[in-house]
């Protein structure tokens, strides 16, 4: 279901809704590499942030580099989620390069997606780099839609 309403959402960049297009149409794929059914394990979560992580995602996929052109989930951007009993959430990002000249704007962008899912009241940003990103962690969906091998990502 969120790979459909992802490919009717009010942009979805071509590249990506050509590879979400080819996952729906092969249904079998669809279980193996939905976001939610696979949860990118190489991003850290708490348990709090558990009833969050489909819409943290359905946002996430929404915001993009605008370099690369690919939204930041699928780009593996994301190093940290985690939800206090609040409803505070601690974002730790990463770019794909230092002096990326989304610095400044993609994280305003974030924490206001991620303040408009209902239970987040207030949103913390940060950016690291450390560990330094790299394409290794384009996901399978990233790969695709990028044109790249789809058997190095995850």
């Amino acid at each position: 279901m969120l790979l459909y309403s992802l490919t009717k959402a009010s942009y979805c960049h071509p590249r990506l809704k050509k590879a979400l297009n080819y996952a729906i149409i092969n249904k079998s794929k669809i279980e193996r590499m939905s976001p939610m059914k696979n949860f990118r394990d190489d991003i850290k979560v708490n348990d709090l942030a558990q009833p969050f992580l489909e819409p943290i995602v359905e946002q996430m996929t929404t915001v993009f580099d605008p370099e690369i052109e690919l939204d930041i989930y699928n780009l593996g951007l994301i190093y940290e989620i985690t939800v206090d009993e609040n409803g505070h959430c601690y974002f730790l990002m990463t770019f794909t390069d230092t002096g990326c000249g989304c610095e400044e704007t993609m994280p305003y962008e974030i924490a206001e997606k991620l303040k408009s899912i209902d239970g987040i009241n207030s949103v913390k940003v940060e950016t690291t780099y450390s560990p330094v990103w790299k394409m290794t962690r384009i996901s399978r969906y990233g790969r695709i839609a990028l044109g790249i091998s789809p058997r190095g990502g995850k």
